[in-house]
């Protein structure tokens, strides 16, 4: 719940509107597994609260660490028996947790394996919080960055989304900086709409991986729906609005978007556009797609770069490979 919900529900059971702000600070500033830890609420709030309510919706599975960096991948268990996956990644003073939003996801785009599980269901804003609470109680270095980038569609969970991003971003929560919360998208163009409308404060990044309308729906048949033209109207229109720089992404698939053409199409589509452009590796899930050559990789980049106008290059090379952590390899592994 957030702090108005929490008051407004601490009323309505006979408390006062302050406990709902009590309540707030113990579960998302200080994190606490036990209503028994809150050690300024009284005891028979307390007792209602052990017999009412529950305060963890998710149980560790198991955790895999990384051999090649400094990332660990969890796998949660829901109270309904479903899995899901969280990333922690850590570089320098940076670290970065990967957060899930649904279990499984409806998209299905072909070089992604948490497309192949069909969608069971939308996490709820608990389920979401929740798996940063862990991992900040597990990992002594503080989080520095949270990205909607886990398993599912954060935006066909949009209300439980914005809900759990404004608990990371609250002084009272986690207290994240708007700028450190990104929420990543394959383009539910009305759901971008309704987030520019608002104004939301949150980085927001649409995954292209295609620079004509042919090839992307191929590759992510959701561009049926929603096409390239229109998703790049509404990241321009994003990048407009002040101290917002929109971020696009770019999954890059051995033989099939990365050729020169390739390049200079993706570099004109984006001509005019002050953001950033991911370029990310491709991380094998099957022998489906294939990652392109690092020679590939860097002449796509170079000419991307040499050609840009208003917008970034960078190459984001995925970590955890190694225990199946990087993008587009989740699918709530039990094994």
């Amino acid at each position: 719940m957030s702090g108005d919900e929490l008051q407004a529900w601490c009323l309505k059971v006979g408390q006062s509107g302050y406990r709902g702000k009590q309540l707030f600070e113990w579960m998302y500033r200080q994190g606490i597994s036990s209503f028994k830890d809150m050690s300024n609420v009284n005891k028979s709030f307390r007792e209602h609260l052990e017999n009412n309510c529950i305060i963890q919706t998710l149980e560790m599975e198991k955790m895999s660490s990384s051999k090649a960096d400094k990332s660990t991948k969890i796998l949660f268990r829901t109270t309904d028996n479903q899995f899901i996956e969280t990333i922690s990644m850590m570089d320098k003073d940076r670290h970065t947790v990967c957060i899930s939003s649904q279990i499984g996801c409806t998209l299905a785009c072909g070089f992604c394996a948490t497309g192949r599980m069909g969608l069971k269901r939308n996490l709820s804003t608990g389920e979401i919080v929740d798996q940063l609470i862990f991992v900040r109680e597990h990992e002594k270095q503080p989080i520095t960055n949270v990205v909607f980038m886990g398993m599912g569609e954060p935006l066909h969970n949009y209300n439980n989304v914005i809900n759990a991003a404004d608990i990371f971003h609250s002084p009272r929560g986690f207290n994240l900086a708007a700028a450190r919360i990104t929420i990543s998208t394959a383009g539910i163009l009305p759901k971008i709409q309704q987030f520019i409308f608002e104004k939301q404060r949150y980085k927001l990044a649409i995954s292209l991986n295609a620079a004509d309308n042919t090839l992307r729906t191929k590759l992510m048949p959701v561009n049926k729906k929603w096409p390239i033209e229109d998703l790049i109207g509404e990241g321009k229109n994003y990048s407009n609005l002040k101290k917002r720089q929109m971020m696009f992404e770019y999954v890059l698939l051995k033989g099939i978007n990365d050729s020169e053409d390739d390049a200079h199409k993706l570099a004109h589509l984006l001509k005019g556009i002050p953001c950033k452009l991911n370029i990310i590796p491709y991380n094998e899930t099957d022998d489906s797609y294939q990652r392109p050559h690092e020679k590939n990789i860097r002449e796509f980049s170079e000419i991307l770069h040499n050609l840009r106008d208003e917008y970034r290059v960078f190459v984001r090379w995925s970590k955890g490979q190694d225990i199946n952590a990087g993008c587009g390899q989740l699918a709530g592994q039990q094994a």
